[in-house]
């Protein structure tokens, strides 16, 4: 089970972290990632960690401003999200993958019910 935690209402340039908590199976062994889902619009890839943590991935949309790192210890996988925009207002899934981390939505096994965050201008 991912349990996502942390989206809300917040300003134009505001930050967030949001959490990921993993139960019922060993976290360590998965890829992580964040996708997000606008309104009316399909979901998309945010960023994806693997299962040690020592590579990450982004899209270029986030890049720079947002950062996933993810705390084995505490089955927690985190999206620090800096200088927030209008255009990041979605709904925030995490998701877990047994194999190597991807950007395709197809790819993960597993999904959490997602945490809304939006941004105002």
């Amino acid at each position: 089970q991912l349990q996502a935690s942390g989206g809300g209402p917040v300003q134009a340039g505001a930050s967030l972290r949001l959490s990921c908590v993993v139960s019922g199976r060993t976290f360590s062994n998965y890829g992580m990632g964040w996708f997000r889902q606008a309104p009316g619009k399909e979901r998309q890839f945010v960023a994806a960690i693997t299962w040690g943590g020592d590579n990450t991935y982004y899209a270029d949309s986030v890049k720079d401003r947002f950062t996933i790192s993810r705390d084995n210890a505490k089955n927690t996988v985190y999206l620090q999200m800096n200088s927030l925009k209008p255009e990041d207002t979605a709904v925030y899934y995490c998701t877990a993958v047994r194999r190597w981390v991807t950007r395709a939505e197809s790819d993960y096994d597993y999904w959490g019910q997602g945490t809304l965050v939006t941004v105002s201008s």
